[in-house]
């Protein structure tokens, strides 16, 4: 007795299973219901059949709807056999109906089950998704899904292929859907087409173009096909050869930009005052402070905060250089070795003072919006704007201080001074006043290169000293107190240091362009474009 009561309640069980799992499923509209009941009850080939239903349904939310059977946020609710946008919560799950029209319910674990997915139908789904996207009317997302596509251009249709490339208008996703064809006639058993398809890759850099060649120029067995893939071959190299030194140009321009902006305002104290001043890595430091200060003021406007650093960077700076000046340089003149140890120990105490009243550790700044991201040319060359930005803003600094040195009595008492301070006093100009501005002029520029350098390197306490013994470098290769120089050596040892450091390393690269600098000097103790001047001839 016990036994049949048994067997009767497992048949009870197993029907009741069958029905459930042969009830149609609910998702909102006839359309969607006929779509899902099939997609959750029928086999391989059906589920298929399915998805290509739901995506030529015309409905605005086709991708939407495809990309969560893909992700998993839609479930079915096994009680009302519907299904329903799912999202967990702790042990349960916020449900919501298809059309979200309805209000959020919680489900158990139990009560809904995910849409079975195997790898076969998740390739299927990403090329459905991903040709929906090409017909968008965004080109960012008709690009992404061109990108999509790039692994397996035989799933696209020649007709749909050829549609497509006449009617779009964007330039960069034009471009996408030449490559796009261009990998598809490389795949062709027509080695006319394979011929033509390599044409069309010759200026496609990016590696999967240039792997696609290299196996034509080395598995194809027409032998026409393997010379053309060959000839591409040796121009793609060529190609990513010039576009590799162009990049290394770029980096040694932009290593060069920064030092120049660290020693410019080196090269016009020690240029006009003589005074070896090894704080002035610090004076960079305090510059940087400035901008991590600006954007505590100013959290929600980085841009706005890094323009008004700037000014703040050059004022506070050059203030801290005329209180350096009129309180320990003035009595030092004529003494280089006790204006070098002076200075070395105002930098180790502008060092402490921040570590006291800031922090110990690096500070966070962060880029504004319009120096974030690269400007691409193609797959083997981008340029980034914090760089890019930085380079003109070097020279922007450089035109501005060459036009004050040139075209204003302050520069015309300035170089009078750097020339022959005996005769500049005697016809009037006050030398002690002249030596206090320039020293803060040097100052403030130092504070506007810590404003560059914050937006590139860690900004903290010993920002400085990464930079002092280079800013030195430039001044004495450029030679001293002349502008130009300090500008043309710069840019040089910048490029010359990203040039060696593939093959020796940052450091032995370093120690390579010290080495180099040592035997110039030797030669040329004055420099690139030593300084004119009736003192500087006697000495």
């Amino acid at each position: 007795m016990l036994q049949r009561r048994c067997t009767l309640l497992i048949l009870l069980f197993l029907i009741g299973t069958t029905t459930l799992a042969r009830a149609d499923v609910t998702a909102g509209s006839p359309e969607l219901d006929a779509i899902f009941t099939q997609f959750v009850e029928g086999k391989t080939t059906q589920r298929t059949e399915a998805l290509d239903d739901l995506a030529a349904s015309g409905r605005d939310d086709t991708r939407l709807l495809l990309n969560a059977i893909l992700e998993g946020d839609l479930m079915l609710h096994k009680p009302s056999s519907s299904i329903v946008w799912a999202t967990k919560e702790g042990r349960q799950y916020q449900i919501q109906s298809l059309d979200r029209t309805g209000s959020v319910d919680t489900a158990g674990r139990r009560d809904v089950k995910r849409l079975k997915l195997d790898n076969r139908l998740r390739s299927y789904l990403r090329d459905l998704i991903a040709g929906l996207g090409l017909r968008s009317a965004d080109p960012v997302e008709r690009l992404a899904a061109i990108s999509a596509l790039m692994g397996k251009p035989d799933s696209m249709a020649d007709e749909l292929l050829t549609e497509l490339l006449n009617a779009e208008e964007d330039a960069n996703v034009k471009a996408a859907l030449t490559s796009l064809l261009a990998r598809k006639q490389v795949g062709s058993s027509i080695a006319a087409e394979r011929v033509q398809g390599l044409v069309i890759l010759r200026d496609d850099l990016s590696p999967d173009s240039r792997r696609l060649v290299s196996q034509l120029a080395n598995n194809d067995p027409d032998n026409t096909v393997k010379e053309a893939a060959l000839a591409v071959q040796q121009a793609q190299e060529g190609k990513v050869t010039l576009y590799g030194w162009l990049e290394t140009l770029f980096f040694g321009l932009s290593l060069g930009s920064i030092l120049v902006l660290a020693a410019i305002g080196l090269a016009i104290s020690f240029g006009v005052m003589g005074v070896i001043n090894m704080a002035h890595g610090e004076l960079i430091m305090l510059g940087a402070y400035c901008t991590w200060a600006m954007q505590q003021l100013l959290p929600n406007s980085l841009t706005a905060s890094l323009l008004l650093s700037i000014p703040v960077a050059f004022i506070f700076t050059g203030l801290v250089g005329i209180l350096i000046e009129r309180t320990v340089i003035r009595f030092l003149y004529g003494r280089p070795l006790e204006t070098l140890l002076a200075t070395f120990g105002i930098s180790l105490i502008l060092q402490q003072l921040v570590r006291t009243f800031v922090s110990s550790q690096n500070v966070p700044v962060a880029n504004p919006p319009f120096m974030s991201g690269v400007i691409e040319f193609n797959s083997v060359f981008s340029l980034t704007l914090n760089r890019l930005y930085i380079l003109a803003f070097c020279l922007v600094v450089f035109a501005l201080l060459l036009a004050l040195l040139k075209r204003s009595r302050f520069g015309l008492e300035v170089r009078a001074v750097s020339q022959n301070r005996a005769m500049a006093r005697a016809m009037g100009v006050r030398s002690a006043r002249i030596d206090s501005l320039t020293f803060g002029l040097g100052a403030g520029i130092a504070g506007i290169a810590g404003v560059a350098l914050s937006q590139v390197t860690n900004v903290g306490p010993n920002l400085g000293q990464a930079y002092i013994v280079d800013s030195f470098m430039v001044v004495v290769f450029g030679g001293v107190g002349n502008l130009w120089g300090t500008l043309i050596s710069g840019m040089t040892l910048g490029i010359a240091n990203k040039i060696m450091e593939p093959w020796a390393g940052a450091i032995l690269a370093k120690i390579l362009v010290l080495v180099f600098l040592i035997m110039f000097i030797q030669k040329r103790p004055r420099g690139l474009f030593p300084q004119r001047g009736r003192a500087v001839d006697a000495s």
